[in-house]
Protein backbone atom coordinates (compact mmCIF):
# COMPACT_ATOMS: atom_id res chain seq x y z
CA UNK A 1 0.00 0.00 0.00
CA UNK A 2 3.00 2.11 0.73
CA UNK A 3 4.07 1.72 -2.39
CA UNK A 4 1.38 2.69 -4.56
CA UNK A 5 0.67 5.61 -2.56
CA UNK A 6 4.71 6.72 -3.40
CA UNK A 7 3.85 5.80 -6.75
CA UNK A 8 0.48 7.82 -7.53
CA UNK A 9 2.83 11.00 -5.82
CA UNK A 10 5.48 10.71 -8.13
CA UNK A 11 3.36 10.59 -11.06
CA UNK A 12 0.80 13.32 -10.03
CA UNK A 13 4.14 15.27 -9.13
CA UNK A 14 5.42 15.16 -12.66
CA UNK A 15 1.82 15.33 -14.08
CA UNK A 16 1.34 18.57 -12.21
CA UNK A 17 4.49 20.42 -13.67
CA UNK A 18 3.72 19.33 -17.14
CA UNK A 19 0.65 21.14 -16.44
CA UNK A 20 1.54 24.11 -14.83
CA UNK A 21 4.10 24.55 -17.67
CA UNK A 22 1.00 24.04 -20.04
CA UNK A 23 -0.81 27.10 -18.72
CA UNK A 24 -0.65 30.65 -20.82
CA UNK A 25 1.50 32.99 -19.15
CA UNK A 26 -1.07 35.68 -17.11
CA UNK A 27 1.66 38.57 -17.24
CA UNK A 28 0.37 41.69 -18.98
CA UNK A 29 3.68 42.50 -20.82
CA UNK A 30 4.11 45.75 -22.47
CA UNK A 31 0.18 45.64 -23.23
CA UNK A 32 0.03 46.28 -19.73
CA UNK A 33 1.08 50.06 -20.60
CA UNK A 34 -2.13 51.24 -22.27
CA UNK A 35 -4.01 48.92 -20.22
CA UNK A 36 -5.15 46.97 -23.72
CA UNK A 37 -4.40 43.30 -21.44
CA UNK A 38 -7.77 43.74 -20.01
CA UNK A 39 -9.26 43.39 -23.80
CA UNK A 40 -8.35 39.66 -23.35
CA UNK A 41 -8.69 38.45 -20.64
CA UNK A 42 -11.47 35.95 -21.03
CA UNK A 43 -10.75 32.77 -20.15
CA UNK A 44 -11.36 29.55 -22.86
CA UNK A 45 -12.83 26.81 -22.78
CA UNK A 46 -9.70 24.64 -22.63
CA UNK A 47 -8.18 26.87 -20.62
CA UNK A 48 -10.97 26.46 -17.69
CA UNK A 49 -10.51 22.52 -18.28
CA UNK A 50 -7.06 22.74 -17.62
CA UNK A 51 -7.35 24.64 -14.60
CA UNK A 52 -9.49 22.30 -12.95
CA UNK A 53 -7.64 19.26 -14.36
CA UNK A 54 -4.73 20.72 -12.45
CA UNK A 55 -6.86 21.70 -9.31
CA UNK A 56 -7.65 17.70 -9.51
CA UNK A 57 -3.76 16.63 -9.88
CA UNK A 58 -3.01 19.49 -7.10
CA UNK A 59 -5.57 17.54 -5.01
CA UNK A 60 -4.18 13.95 -5.44
CA UNK A 61 -0.78 15.57 -4.79
CA UNK A 62 -1.81 17.14 -1.50
CA UNK A 63 -3.38 14.45 0.10
CA UNK A 64 -0.43 11.37 -0.88
CA UNK A 65 1.39 13.97 0.93
CA UNK A 66 -0.45 13.66 4.35
CA UNK A 67 -1.21 10.04 4.01
CA UNK A 68 2.36 9.47 4.23
CA UNK A 69 3.64 13.02 6.28
CA UNK A 70 1.92 11.86 8.86
CA UNK A 71 2.22 8.28 8.75
CA UNK A 72 -1.20 7.53 8.33
CA UNK A 73 -0.47 4.51 5.62
CA UNK A 74 2.05 1.92 7.28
Amino acid sequence: MLTLIWTIQVLSSLLLIVLILMHSPKGDGIAGIGNAAQMFSSQKSAEKGLNKLTAIVAGVFVVCVFLLGFGIIK
